[in-house]
């Protein structure tokens, strides 16, 4: 072999070596797959990532474990590229999973209100035990106080009347999703504040070491995380979460999770779809733009 040929294999090496690199311990770059981004990111853009943006995530988690270095923690509104963390990818290690991109909207301890297709409705954010008035037909108070009494709430007493005639309660969030569940459709509801609706919930973002309570209304979604992410026996019996063949009221999680987002709510392809994302999927931050859909865009900044 002349020595042309083992300097070119040599360089070759160099090279591959090089950009692996590069590409395991600094920058990545990824395309976009669809247009749930827009418009801050297009379909086919390709974007740099940099993988210190949030510690520099150690490469093979699946076989050596996960560890970060430098932790840094993800911002609210920060474009993040992280590993899928679908139960249809639960068998893969996570180094082989898809990436996806969104912007995080709910960082560890944060509650969101969100709808029955668990979109962020922006609304004022509020506890379960936040209490609001409700107003409901005079002629229903019988049926009402036969549900109180069925759903534990016998000491619940009238506040007051409207003009109109109507009875007037207060109820927490908590008491009202009970309430409402079991009046069906037998009772008509009209919140006097307007600020909470049976369609709309408080879910807290689980943060490391801290104990999440469970509702009906995020029973599932924390039943899913508890399998999918904390390796643990779990399910849920009517609105009851039995962890490891225990009901639990409450579940203290192992990791920091984050909520996130794409700009057009018609693309499932975030938390509505997979739930929370747990800290060890996190890849970096979008970085540039190095592959853009018009040459204005050429490495602008990804905000």
């Amino acid at each position: 072999m002349s020595n042309d040929w083992k300097i070119g294999l040599k360089l070759s090496a160099f090279v591959i070596i090089a950009v692996w690199l590069v590409r395991t311990f600094l920058v990545t770059s990824c395309f976009i797959p669809s247009s749930g981004m827009e418009n801050t990111l297009y379909q086919g853009e390709g974007v740099l990532v940099n993988k210190w943006s949030y510690g520099l995530r150690m490469p093979f988690p699946s076989f050596l474990g996960y560890h970060r270095i430098g932790n840094c923690d993800v911002g609210k509104g920060d474009i993040v590229i992280f590993n899928d963390p679908g139960a249809t990818q639960r068998n893969k290690r996570l180094e082989w999973r898809s990436v996806f991109i969104s912007r995080c909207i709910a960082t560890p301890g944060d509650t969101l209100m969100l709808n029955r297709e668990l979109i962020n409705t922006g609304d004022e954010i509020l506890s379960p035990d936040s209490k609001a008035l409700y107003v409901y037909p005079a002629s229903k108070e019988d049926l009402m106080k036969i549900i109180l009494d069925a759903v534990g709430l016998k000491e619940n007493s009238l506040v007051g009347y409207t003009e109109d005639g109507g009875y007037i309660r207060s109820f927490s969030h908590y008491e009202f999703y009970l309430v409402s569940q079991k009046a069906g459709q037998r009772i008509d509801f009209v919140p006097l504040n307007n600020r909470l609706s049976q369609e709309i919930h408080p879910y807290v973002v689980p943060r490391k070491g801290e104990a999440v309570k469970v509702y009906p209304w995020n029973v599932v979604l924390l039943c899913n995380t508890i399998v999918s992410h904390e390796q643990k026996q779990a399910e849920v019996r009517g609105d009851t979460l039995w962890v490891e063949g225990k009901p639990a009221t409450s579940f203290t999680f192992s990791k920091d999770y984050y909520w996130m987002a794409s700009n057009d709510p018609v693309n499932l392809y975030d938390s509505r779809l997979f739930g929370f994302v747990p800290e060890d999927h996190i890849i970096g931050k979008a970085w540039f733009i190095w592959f853009p859909s018009c040459k204005e865009r050429f490495f602008q900044r990804v905000q």
